[in-house]
């Protein structure tokens, strides 16, 4: 039986009670979409029987019967005034029936005056309908497809952007799991597809039933611009990772670039995806072109057979060989933070970045002090020059004897070098940590400079090698802290790179 807008209609079904007695006895059965059978009678009670015909049960399924034909009358009103985008008749027809918007909210799949409004480009009546009833804009019909989808169907763009200023209709996922923001990526619009992407960010990393992404399906589609764009909204927002998602056959972008010769596409990922992920035939991008026999897609294959790929490229790691690894030095630093090691987008929790900024405040304030204290010492500095013997000393130099030089210098140093360290290990991987990293190994330049001359003249051969061990090791221990630190990020950073991640759900 079909399936009215109103689920309030009554359907009538003709039982017969066996084939023979079809005409004899014809059982009415009235039931509704919404609920169990409410009678179940035969002619001669409705019709010989007068105490029956009179019932009042009966009468009520008449009057039922009349508001359901007045239900439908209404409906169709509705759905012709959709149509033709009529806002006075809207509210004519909720004047007759104030609560007409609200019987959508019993259906969780079904045709709203919304669909109809959104599949004819009725703009300012779809805005009105959704200031209405905002949840409209969220049914999906019996198709699996919601208003927005429809109007992208039909190309009503001025409707899509109007229902595109709820972020969250951006991401709502229609038949296959399809959101407008695919469906644009298929399309090639790349005006509404930067829209789309400023107006709710987030959709970038949703999914299709087949684990595609967006950039899959704008490359599958060959839409170059589309692709342009959504790489340079993933480069923008940080979100690189994306790119090394793979679909439901293990398959990333740089795969399906290979597998149908878009060369562009691969020159713009070759620097920035896993040019050596294998998908679950365990091929790469080189084997896919391999299959290919010469003279197919020779440019693609001078690309990747190119002297600099070569050295880009190395083997990659399964994500089982990544994690029966003993944990880097970076990712115990992350641990101790409270960070997270094992995060695909990037986020980390709130109370480790917040401990994180503690100490590091903690820090600083100690090399502030620390360097403050090197620059002025207790005492303060000769003004003058003086050659005697005894008491030889030169403008600028401490006024503190050379014993005490030691006991100051060598505490002061340890905490200003202890707290340099904390500070090179947090800041490491933040943006524009390099140029940070610089500074600091500039700070702790000038400060070595600064104990080589300050430091008291020294009179006893003990006194000047220890000067000399003091002068040699601030610089050594530095540099190794400093050099030891970038490379434990930089080998944390490339082994990362090289895990060959699995298939990536979103739900």
């Amino acid at each position: 039986m079909r399936k009215f807008w109103n689920p309030k209609i009554l359907n009538v079904v003709f039982l017969p009670t066996s084939s023979e007695a079809f005409h004899s006895e014809v059982g009415y059965l009235w039931k509704s979409h919404d609920e169990s059978v409410d009678f179940c009678f035969g002619p001669e009670d409705l019709f010989s029987d007068p105490e029956v015909a009179f019932e009042p049960e009966v009468a009520n399924l008449n009057e039922r019967s009349n508001t359901s034909t007045q239900d439908e009358n209404i409906y169709e009103k509705l759905k012709k005034t959709a149509q033709d985008g009529d806002i006075e008749r809207l509210y004519e027809l909720i004047a007759e029936d104030p609560n007409i918007l609200d019987h959508f909210d019993k259906a969780t799949f079904c045709e709203t005056p919304l669909h109809i409004a959104a599949e004819k480009g009725q703009t300012h009546f779809a805005m009105e309908l959704m200031t209405l009833k905002p949840l409209l804009a969220s049914k999906l019909n019996v198709s699996g497809f919601s208003p927005m989808h429809l109007a992208l169907q039909n190309n009503h763009i001025q409707l899509v952007r109007v229902v595109a200023l709820d972020s969250s209709l951006v991401r709502i996922k229609g038949r296959g799991r399809i959101t407008p923001l695919h469906h644009v990526a298929q399309t090639g619009d790349a005006e509404l597809l930067s829209e789309l992407l400023l107006g709710c960010p987030s959709s970038i990393e949703d999914l299709t039933i087949k684990c595609e992404t967006a950039v899959h399906i704008a490359v599958k589609n060959h839409q170059f611009m589309a692709f342009k764009v959504l790489l340079g909204w993933i480069k923008r927002v940080n979100k690189k990772e994306i790119l090394d998602w793979k679909d439901e056959n293990g398959n990333t972008v740089f795969h399906i670039a290979a597998s149908i010769n878009q060369t562009e596409v691969m020159k713009l990922l070759r620097g920035t995806v896993k040019v050596k992920a294998k998908n679950l035939d365990g091929k790469t991008a080189m084997d896919i072109l391999q299959t290919h026999q010469t003279p197919y897609f020779p440019e693609a294959r001078r690309l990747l057979h190119s002297v600099k790929e070569r050295i880009l490229c190395r083997s990659t790691m399964t994500l089982a060989g990544y994690l029966s690894k003993n944990l880097s030095f970076i990712e115990k630093r992350n641990n101790l933070l409270g960070m997270s090691n094992f995060s695909l987008t990037r986020e980390r929790s709130v109370s480790g970045s917040d401990r994180r900024d503690a100490i590091l405040v903690v820090a600083i304030l100690i090399v502030t002090a620390t360097y403050q204290a090197g620059l002025s010492p207790p005492g303060g500095f000769w003004q003058d020059k003086l050659l005697e013997v005894d008491n030889e000393h030169f403008a600028g130099q401490m006024t503190m004897s050379a014993k005490n030089a030691f006991f100051f210098i060598g505490l002061n140093g340890f905490a200003f070098v202890s707290s340099l360290y904390v500070i090179i290990v947090l800041i490491i991987g933040l943006p524009m940590w390099k140029l940070i990293y610089a500074s600091t190994a500039a700070l702790s330049i000038a400060m070595i400079a600064s104990y080589v001359t300050i430091f008291p003249t020294t009179y006893t051969m003990f006194e000047s090698i220890s000067r000399g061990v003091i002068i040699l090791a601030f610089p050594l221990i530095i540099g190794t802290m400093l050099f030891a630190t970038f490379m434990a990020f930089i080998v944390d950073k490339r082994s990362r790179h090289r895990v060959d991640f699995p298939i990536q759900v979103n739900v």
